[in-house]
Parts: C-alpha cells; sequence; structure tokens
C-alpha cells in the first residue's frame, strides 16, 4: 500500500530493464531547471531520451513519471559497486533545484520531508541496502555533482535512509590505501583522485565545501568520514 500521494505523469522515456532486474540501488538526483513543470516536460519530452521515476517539488509534492519496475533514464554513464548499467538496477529521484548552472540553493524542508516519505515508501518494497543510497555524482564523479553539497544526506540518515559515518580516528592511510576505501564503499577504481574525492565529500564530507581550497583535499576528516563508513558498511 502506497502512503505518499503521487500526481501521475506519465513518461514515455522508458525501456524494460535488462534481465528483468530487480532494483537494488536508489539515485538521487537535482534537476537543474528553474521550476518543477519545466523539469516535469523536460522528462516528458520523447526527444529529451530522458526521465526518471519519480520528481519531488520544493514543497514536497511527488510526481510519478515512470513505473518502478521499468528502466527510467537518468544515471546514463555510470559505476557502482560493480554495476555499470545502473538505469537497469536502480530507482531515480530527481528533487527539483535550480543546480549550479542556474544557481544552487539549499533543500527546503518541505522537499526533504517529501523525499523522506517517498523513500521510505520506496524501500517498503525494493530491497535496496543503506550503502546504495547514493547521488549521481556518487555513480558519475567524472561528469556530475548533483544532488551538491547542500543536500542534507545526514537529516536522511537519521531518518533511517541511507548511512552517515561517524569520525573514525585511523591513523595514517597511504594515497592507495584511501583509493582502496574508496572503491571498496562502491567508487569506479578507474577513476583518478582529482575525481573520486571531491564526489566523496559532496556526499559524506560537505564541509570540505565551506573552503574553496579544501574541496578535493584529502585532509585527516577525510579520512576519519572514510575510516567511519568503511567500519559502517562492514558492520552491516
Amino acid at each position: 500500500m502506497r502512503y505518499v500521494p503521487l500526481t501521475p505523469s506519465p513518461s514515455p522515456n522508458f525501456n524494460d530493464r535488462a534481465g528483468d532486474a530487480a532494483p537494488s540501488v536508489l539515485v538521487l538526483h537535482y534537476t537543474d531547471l528553474p521550476d518543477a513543470e519545466t523539469s516535469r516536460q523536460w522528462m516528458c519530452d520523447p526527444e529529451k531520451k530522458v526521465s526518471a521515476h519519480y520528481l519531488v517539488d520544493l514543497d514536497g509534492s511527488v510526481i510519478q513519471l515512470v513505473d518502478e519496475d521499468k528502466r527510467a533514464w537518468h544515471a546514463g554513464q555510470s559505476y557502482w559497486r560493480g554495476m555499470t548499467d545502473l538505469n537497469t538496477h536502480s530507482i531515480g529521484i530527481e528533487i527539483q533545484n535550480t543546480g549550479h548552472s542556474l544557481g544552487y540553493v539549499p533543500f527546503p524542508d518541505l522537499q526533504i520531508g517529501g523525499v523522506i516519505a517517498l523513500i521510505r515508501d520506496i524501500l517498503s518494497r525494493q530491497s535496496i541496502p543503506a550503502r546504495n543510497i547514493v547521488a549521481h555524482s556518487d555513480i558519475a564523479p567524472a561528469r556530475k555533482q548533483d544532488p551538491g553539497h547542500l543536500f542534507p544526506w545526514a537529516t536522511l540518515a537519521a531518518a533511517g535512509i541511507g548511512l552517515w559515518p561517524q569520525e573514525k580516528v585511523s591513523g595514517l592511510m597511504t594515497p592507495q590505501a584511501f583509493m582502496a576505501g574508496l572503491a571498496h564503499i562502491g567508487y569506479d577504481p578507474g577513476l583518478p583522485p582529482e575525481v573520486l574525492v571531491p564526489a566523496f565529500q559532496r556526499h559524506f564530507e560537505p564541509e570540505a565545501f565551506d573552503d574553496d581550497e579544501t574541496s578535493g583535499m584529502v585532509t585527516p576528516r577525510t579520512i576519519a568520514r572514510l575510516a567511519g563508513l568503511i567500519g559502517l558498511i562492514d558492520a552491516t
């Protein structure tokens, strides 16, 4: 039974999941468009060839664009934990935000409440582990930065959605060990540190973006967050 009010707006931009795979990943995006109606029209335009399963507006209201059992076109070229066709393996949620191209702004509390309610509803039907609730920037870090460092991942984790690490002092960590840790979490091991470190920080260390001089740098806090996240994943 659904507990989230949904407004249907069927998009033609979908196909069948390869091999009838059940979704095991949940990917969060921002729209990078001026308003939800523009975003809805964009994802329902067959010429755009892009969609998501859901769109969450600023007031927390939810539009369903594609049925969960179908393959929406939201992830593009991507990688997570060995999976490369993330559209087949995931459910995609677009969150209305003007994004970095139109003036990146914080996500309203009402909107985050709608996101939390929607994800809880999805998780009541789908078997998606907490470690697989990810950002677009996690699965496509060389191309994407959404939903960005202002998205409140810690708030979602406090509501039982996804993971948020406690910092764990682990002593010295070599660059090789740090990159191995990112791969253990799920990031693409074929990408370089200058791509993966900011992606990790956008999700798990947003404070790094308070100062442009430290974003992308591996600091003791970055290492402590990574160590804490590895410990959390290994314990579950």
